[in-house]
This record gives structure tokens, sequence and C-alpha cells, in this order.
């Protein structure tokens, strides 16, 4: 189970600790996050509960199962979390396309779920393509393996 909000998680595969944070603290500036990157208080917020919901599911469910794990996490430490959003695409004024995103949190980051064995380049360009799409710039990768892995992609 995902610890409160301001707790530190050790993740039992990767040995990698995360800070969970909630939506109200990511802009306190006593907050432990370090990092510079572009909304990174967000995507640490949704590492911690991928990490967290591989540990505690483990390998072997459907994409699904784990996008409806990953949401319920984010919820419950205050993040926003819209799911299925579909996000058209122009060309010349004309409707040619539409993406649908899995995971859209904070309307900040474009999160997509995979259970593979490995992350693909095709993945990858799925998902550059949903950030080109939806004008939203940071999209992270999240691959429910045997092995948890992610990838973080600025558009």
């Amino acid at each position: 189970m995902l610890p409160a909000a301001g707790w530190w998680y050790q993740c039992y595969e990767s040995a990698r600790p995360f800070y969970v944070v909630s939506a109200n603290q990511a802009d306190h500036p006593t907050s432990p996050l370090s990092t510079k990157l572009l909304y990174g208080d967000v995507t640490h917020s949704i590492l911690g509960a991928f990490y967290a919901t591989h540990s505690e599911l483990g390998y072997g469910f459907l994409e699904n199962v784990y996008r409806n794990a990953l949401t319920v996490l984010l919820r419950e430490v205050g993040c926003k979390v819209e799911r299925e959003v579909t996000y058209e695409l122009y060309f010349h004024r004309t409707l040619i396309g539409r993406y649908r995103a899995d995971v859209v949190v904070e309307q900040k980051v474009i999160v997509e779920v995979k259970a593979a064995r490995a992350i693909d380049s095709s993945h990858c360009a799925q998902l550059r393509n949903y950030l080109r799409a939806s004008g939203i710039r940071v999209g992270l990768l999240l691959n429910f393996g045997e092995e948890a892995t992610f990838r973080r992609i600025i558009f």
C-alpha cells in the first residue's frame, strides 16, 4: 500500500526511494524534490505510484489493470487524474485523426501504460505523437513488464 503523502517509499524491486508528494505539497518550498526537471514534482509522484503498483501487483496483468491501479494511487495522494483523454489532430483545418491518451496527470503529463517484455521504439513514437497532438510537453512511458521500466519524453 502506498504510504501517506510526505513519507519515503522504498521500492522492493529497484531499491530506489521515491518521495510521494500530494498535489498541494508539490510546490511547497521545503519539498525534498531537488530536481530541476520540467514538472519534476508531478513525474516524481507518478513514478512513485508506478513502482508501488508494480511491487504490489507484480507482472502479468493487462495494461488496463495497471492503468486503473495507477489511477487509484495517484488520486489517493491528491493528484488530478484523467483517463482515456481524446486529442484531435488537424491538418489544413481538417480533422484527420484522434489520439486517446491513457492517463493525463494535472493536465501537465501524459502517461502511456504498457505491459510488454520491453519498451519498444514504436511505444516511444506513440507517446511523442500524443504529446504533439495534445500540446502537452512531458510524457512518461511506463512499462509493467517483468522488470518495471520507464522513459521520460519531452516534446
